[in-house]
């Protein structure tokens, strides 16, 4: 099958579509990737096509930050909503068999499924269903109590996602030659839906409807020929496991405010750090601070004593399957709610809100994760059950479910010649 990945945002949500992409090349797909521009190479790093979604998330992020207002960040949004709308319509005219589309931009994904007449399966890297059980991710302010308030947080997360795509859906709607006036959709009118997290770490509420599962992880594929730079393994083997620290996407433009806020916190915990720059352009400072790019994280994580992050969905899985602590510092989206979950897991201490960080506050938390055997035994125990798991294997299985009684679709193999980026980290 011709199968068309629908995604936007920063490098979190596009990276876990690399390994499952990889994933249906094995089965035999052909598989492309609608991303933003600047992850054109990832993509097409590992053997994906990349069909180019305007917008930028690094300015958008940046904008977010700067605006004066809750209308100004609803008008960016969806102006951001609207560039992504006009590529998912330049993608699917490239032909596609079935779509498979991230929570942010499903209502697009849904609209594109309706105008071509092929299957859409959700596949989210957050929960994206009201559930009794917990507040969606982003929801805002003091949440009423027990499953009511809980029901009651999701659906407002909802209605705002309802709200950000309305326009870009009616775009879409018209360029796709489907009529208006549709009711409106938000991403929990997709079906079926695989969510890209672990059972263990959040259990499928039961009062989600059918066709709404948990799928267990699919993981960033490791960059094709990729070797640890020399400076970073000496500086691995030069002493005790160091603390890594880093903050993805966020806090662009503050690199250098986080490089001293960082270095005060490890002189103060009495650790060794190797810190990620991210957009943030975060630097390392110190005998016992090393800076570095990307790196994939399957791959460092597991020799660090803990792993200090933003919190964003994808960091969070490579630290629990790594086995490690964490200490969560989350700043905004989805955020809140992964730090809350590694705190209720019992893998990491209290989170430190970004908007509440200094030295000493992170430096303290640092001190508190590791000094709190039942933090790693914990995290040992989650990465052994994770281990097990087999996340793309599901979605395979729906796939393979859409392509009974269809032809083969002619085209490149896993086989063919890759090169590039390939790149892991969330």
């Amino acid at each position: 099958m011709r199968v068309l990945i629908i995604t936007a945002g920063s490098r979190g949500d596009v990276a876990p579509y690399t390994g499952l992409g990889r994933r249906l090349l094995d089965a035999g797909h052909q598989v492309a990737v609608a991303a933003h521009p600047a992850f054109a190479a990832l993509v097409g790093g590992c053997g994906l096509d990349h069909r180019p979604v305007p917008g930028d998330p690094r300015e958008l992020i940046r904008d977010w930050a700067r605006a004066t207002s809750r209308d100004e960040v609803r008008a960016l949004t969806r102006a951001y909503a609207e560039q992504v709308a006009d590529g998912v319509a330049e993608a699917v005219a490239g032909g596609t068999d079935l779509l498979l589309t991230a929570s942010g931009p499903a209502p697009l994904g849904r609209t594109a499924g309706e105008a071509l007449g092929v299957p859409v399966i959700g596949t989210y890297l957050v929960p994206a269903f009201a559930t009794g059980r917990f507040p969606l991710p982003g929801a805002r302010g003091t949440v009423g109590p027990g499953p009511e308030g809980n029901l009651a947080a999701g659906r407002e997360v909802l209605r705002r996602a309802e709200g950000a795509f309305a326009g870009a859906v009616t775009r879409l709607r018209a360029r796709l030659g489907l009529p208006a006036g549709a009711p409106p959709s938000a991403p929990g009118d997709v079906r079926p839906v695989l969510h890209d997290f672990s059972p263990l770490v959040v259990p499928r509420p039961e009062d989600w409807p059918a066709g709404v599962g948990v799928a267990g992880y699919w993981w960033p594929a490791r960059p094709d020929g990729w070797r640890p730079p020399a400076e970073l393994v000496d500086f691995l083997q030069a002493g005790p496991p160091p603390v890594f620290i880093g903050f993805g996407s966020m806090a662009v433009g503050q690199g250098e405010r986080l490089g001293e806020l960082v270095a005060a916190a490890v002189e103060r915990a009495g650790v060794r750090a190797v810190v990620q720059a991210g957009w943030a352009g975060v630097s390392g400072r110190g005998a016992d601070v090393l800076a570095v790019g990307d790196v994939p994280h399957d791959w460092l994580f597991p020799r660090t004593a803990a792993v200090v992050h933003h919190a964003g969905a994808g960091t969070t899985a490579a630290g629990l399957r790594a086995g490690v602590p964490a200490v969560p510092v989350p700043v905004m989206a989805d955020q809140p709610f992964w730090a809350s979950r590694l705190y209720g897991l019992g893998v990491a201490p209290r989170p430190v809100p970004f908007r509440d960080l200094t030295a000493e506050a992170l430096g303290d938390a640092i001190t508190a994760c590791l000094s709190e055997p039942a933090h790693r035994r914990r995290a040992a125990e989650l990465a052994r059950g994770i281990a097990a798991e087999d996340g793309a294997a599901a979605v395979l299985a729906h796939i393979g479910s859409e392509n009974a009684g269809r032809p083969r679709a002619a085209g490149r193999r896993s086989g063919d010649a890759v090169g590039g980026d390939c790149s892991a980290g969330r």
